[in-house]
């Protein structure tokens, strides 16, 4: 696919994924390219509601909500590439994870640039190579799967 590179502030994000606070995990959309490739941040504030347990004397990021902000960001490739809202009848799942690798602590005051790469889609399988950045350094990787709610 040949489009336009996409940018989303916060309202644009609301419009294109179905969570919200505490569980939105993306701030912005840098750039998004449809059926390719998506680049947007997390800012990691102090005042996340994981932080006072995870652990009080040394704020860290857990690892579940670093691949959590990446599977949203692929979500909303997702939904940029198909050209559909989130709502009762149209929705991304985070079906599958392999190979998650954690490279370093994200701590409160860090940017995570969230990276998603469309490997392919098949049988209405997305499949994604993932990444998380602080200061262009790699935090956190994984390979994972999206796929589409099936009718009810």
């Amino acid at each position: 696919m040949t489009e336009d590179v996409v940018q989303l502030d916060i309202n644009a994000i609301f419009r294109r994924l179905p969570h919200r606070y505490p569980f939105l995990l993306v701030d912005r959309v840098l750039e998004c390219r449809p059926g390719a490739t998506i680049r947007a941040i997390k800012n990691v504030t102090y005042n996340e509601p994981f932080f006072p347990g995870h652990f009080p004397h040394r704020p860290v990021m857990p690892g579940v909500m670093i691949i959590e902000a990446l599977a949203q960001a692929a979500g909303i490739l997702c939904f940029v590439t198909a050209s559909v809202f989130p709502d009762e009848n149209s929705r991304f799942y985070f079906v599958g994870i392999d190979d998650a690798r954690f490279r370093k602590p994200v701590v409160p005051g860090d940017q995570l640039v969230l990276t998603a790469q469309l490997e392919r889609s098949l049988r209405g399988i997305w499949k994604f190579s993932t990444a998380a950045l602080v200061d262009d350094k790699e935090v956190a990787h994984a390979a994972m799967m999206v796929a589409p709610e099936t009718g009810k």
